[in-house]
């Protein structure tokens, strides 16, 4: 597969099945999961910005979990960040996910930590060993984001957008190839939306893919990009001005 993409699907069917990663065997989760995608060919190559678009139930969340490995590749060619998702193990998915960033709609930051704190747990938990470095890691994406005054504080002292840019800084501690986004917009006002999506168009600018799924057809027009449509099992790129026009 061609390493100049950090996300490189082909001829990728997903399927939902209600069994950990690992599980069991392929064969016995084709059997048992419910085809969700069919046909699924994609490429993304650093610093690209992608929109998932389509109706609730369509995929999209599957297609990104599948992606970050919470469900299993079963069929096809896929590789993210450098790894194959076929002959991905279980004791492969933090490495994966080190590579990767995840941004959610609800938060699931650490209630009972400030915001440096909720970093610190996640570098310690990933690996790193230094204090300096990552005291100034922590101080850079928290800068990044726009934080940086706000680390002794603790997330319910913050508003929703502060907390999604928390959650945004947490995705980029280790410096990921993809940010992987799941409505990440969902619950936030318009304004503070559009603070979100400036963001994520400065990471793109930065080198780091951005794959978002929204329904919000105000920030696609606000923030134009390339979109791929799920619908009626199937992926397909689309002209984002003939569909809103």
């Amino acid at each position: 597969m061609n390493e100049k993409y950090v996300v490189n699907l082909r001829d990728v069917a997903i399927y939902h099945a209600d069994n950990p990663f690992g599980s069991c065997s392929e064969k016995k989760l084709l059997q048992r999961g419910e085809m969700v995608l069919s046909e699924v060919n994609l490429s993304v190559a650093p610093g690209e910005f992608v929109y998932l678009i389509g109706r609730v139930g369509s995929g999209k969340s599957s297609f990104l979990k599948t992606l970050y490995a919470e469900m299993q590749l079963l069929t096809g060619k896929g590789y993210v960040a450098g790894f194959d998702l076929r002959r991905l193990r279980r004791k492969d998915i933090p490495y994966l996910r080190r590579r990767i960033g995840i941004v959610f709609q609800d938060y699931q930051l650490l209630t009972d930590r400030n915001v440096f704190m909720n970093l610190y747990y996640v570098m310690k938990a990933t690996g790193w060993k230094r204090e300096q470095e990552i005291r100034e890691r922590i101080d850079r994406v928290l800068g990044l984001v726009e934080l940086g005054s706000k680390s002794y504080k603790m997330p319910f002292e913050l508003s929703g957008g502060e907390q999604q840019r928390l959650v945004i800084a947490r995705a980029l501690l280790n410096d990921p190839q993809v940010l992987l986004a799941d409505e990440p917009t969902g619950n936030l006002d318009p304004v503070t939306a559009d603070g979100i999506m400036q963001l994520f168009q400065k990471i793109a600018s930065q080198g780091c893919a951005v794959v978002m799924s929204t329904h919000n057809t105000a920030l696609i027009e606000n923030y134009p990009a390339r979109a791929v449509l799920f619908s009626k099992g199937k992926i397909r790129e689309v002209d984002l001005k003939a569909e809103l026009a």
